[in-house]
């Protein structure tokens, strides 16, 4: 599987892999990052596992792991990923998504969204992309709904996290007939 770069004025997404994970180490020590999520990259140790997670599940065609280069900002912001990735029924998630605090609220996870919308739809010609959100998360829900995704439901405490809490799920979808007008005025 050839990994695209997704590229535009405003932001870069190459492959995330062991090779370039480092760039990341600063910007995943800030202090509850992804307190939302079930996953931990507080320390390098636990930050190298989750990309090793990461490019196993891109070996196994499961997932794309990316690495978040803010151009204006001219520096690596964090990381996102298209995941549980079916081929057969032509529906993937877009997740996993953490970027640092000074790169929140600037427009570059609208971009960054925006390209992996366009990829997800017009290059690999999938149906469905849904988004998976705490349902305590009304940022990122808010982020997602913003995008133009439709709340589908609400998977009742479906998740463990770190602290024990079972979490319930926010499941959000954009259907590939719904994209040709989120796409007009999405960056406008």
């Amino acid at each position: 599987m050839t990994v695209p770069t997704l590229e535009n004025d405003r932001v870069k997404l190459t492959l995330l892999d062991l090779s370039n994970f480092k760039h990341l180490l600063l910007v995943a020590q800030q202090e509850n990052l992804i307190q939302y999520s079930p996953s931990d990259i507080s320390t390098p140790e636990k930050l190298k596992e989750y990309v090793e997670i990461a490019v196993d599940g891109y070996y196994q065609k499961t997932s794309i792991p990316f690495i978040i280069y803010d151009k204006r900002m001219r520096a690596y912001a964090g990381s996102t990923r298209f995941g549980m990735i079916n081929y057969k029924n032509k529906v993937l998630h877009i997740g996993w998504t953490w970027i640092g605090r000074e790169f929140q609220g600037t427009g570059l996870n609208v971009n960054m969204k925006f390209l992996m919308l366009q990829y997800a739809f017009e290059t690999l010609e999938f149906d469905k992309v849904e988004f998976r959100i705490d349902e305590r998360n009304t940022k990122s829900r808010k982020a997602v709904e913003k995008l133009g995704a439709t709340l589908e439901g609400i998977l009742r405490k479906d998740t463990l996290m770190l602290d024990g809490l079972k979490r319930s799920t926010c499941c959000y979808g954009i259907l590939k007939e719904e994209w040709i007008n989120i796409k007009k005025t999405l960056l406008s």
